[in-house]
Formats: structure tokens, sequence, C-alpha cells
């Protein structure tokens, strides 16, 4: 039997982040803020670049890791990122401007992402990344539906929430809230969708277009 945990860690141990991206996943770690891993970056960006996305949102800045990775599939694609912690979004700010990502290519707007989200527009957006709080889930979620263009792609990050999510014995809130973001996906005739063991788990669903 092939050791698959070998085999998860080979796959996260494949990409190789730039100089920036290290620095970002540093600073978070001093704030002791959890970010993406590289491979969940990786796949991020592919999405971002084979879609070649050009609106894209996220709900959890961070200190930018993820939003650097997001950026980095294309030139001329904007990131409307949201978070409520002000001293991460600084972070975030100082990681854009270090990758010389230019200032019209990212708003970082400050507040809970289900409410920021519910003031964006209807099928404006390429793509959409999950990553904040985990109690609004369900709100961010029905937002990011709304968001996306035909076509577009939700990301949910922390889709195995620990590797408790497979197990029916673990039963707390947390892994209860991502085994309903499941199968919300599972029972949705409107997106198409896959679950990635990288990282902590990343859903990836597709709005079909009509």
């Amino acid at each position: 039997m092939v050791d698959k945990i070998s085999s998860w860690k080979f796959a996260e141990d494949f990409t190789t982040e730039t100089a920036v991206i290290r620095d970002a996943r540093g600073r978070a770690e001093e704030f002791g803020v959890e970010c993406v891993t590289p491979a969940v970056g990786a796949h991020l960006a592919l999405i971002a670049s084979a879609m070649g996305a050009k609106a894209i949102v996220e709900a959890g800045t961070g200190t930018g890791v993820s939003g650097l990775w997001l950026l980095s599939a294309s030139t001329n694609s904007v990131l409307a990122t949201i978070d409520t912690e002000s001293e991460y979004q600084a972070a975030a700010k100082f990681a854009f401007a270090d990758a010389g990502i230019t200032s019209n290519r990212t708003r970082v707007i400050s507040g809970r992402a289900a409410d920021v989200m519910s003031n964006m527009a209807d099928a404006a957006y390429d793509l959409v990344f999950l990553d904040a709080d985990r109690e609004t889930l369900e709100e961010q979620l029905h937002e990011a539906s709304r968001l996306l263009r035909p076509g577009g792609v939700v990301a949910i990050a922390h889709a195995l929430w620990r590797d408790r999510v497979p197990d029916p014995a673990m039963r707390d809130e947390a892994t209860a809230v991502y085994r309903d973001v499941l199968r919300f996906f599972d029972n949705n005739e409107d997106f198409i969708s896959v679950l990635s063991p990288a990282g902590d788990g990343l859903l990836l669903a597709s709005k079909r277009a009509h």
C-alpha cells in the first residue's frame, strides 16, 4: 500500500515559493496567523491562470500570502481582499508593494467578510476564495454564489478541517460546518465541484453556465 501521508507531503513540498511570499509567511507566523500552504497557494494560482481571472475576491487577507498567490497568475487581475484585522492588512499591503504589485490592483477592505460581500455586485467576479471566519461561512458561501459570473470558481480553504471531516466520530461544531459546506455542493446542480487534499483540504466549485 502506498504511503499516502508521504505522497501528500511530497506534493506539499513540490511547490517553491518566492522570497516575497516566504517573507509574508514569516510575518504571519509572528502574528500567529495560519496561512494557506504553498501547495494550496499554487492551486489558487493555477485556477486563476487557467480561467484568466480578472476580478477576484478574497475573504481573509491575513498577511497577504494567499493574495500574492492569487495575483501571481496575471499582471492585470484585481484583488478585493477582506479582513477584520487592520494590523494584518497593513502587513499584506507591505507584501503586495514588496512584490511590485501596483496599488490599483488591490482593494484592501476592512470588515466582516459576509457583510462586505453583501454590498458587492452580482455576477461580477471570476474567482472567490473563502478563508475568513468560519462562523459565517454559510453566509459567505451564499454571497459568493451570487457574486460569481457563470463559469466562475469559488475556492474554500480548510475543507477537511484538520482531517476531522472524513471521520464520522468527529462531531464538533467546526467539523460540522465544513461537512455542511460539502453537502451544499454535493447536492447543488448549479456547481461542478472537487475536493482536493492539498493543505488542510481545498474545495473548488465552478458555477455552471446555463
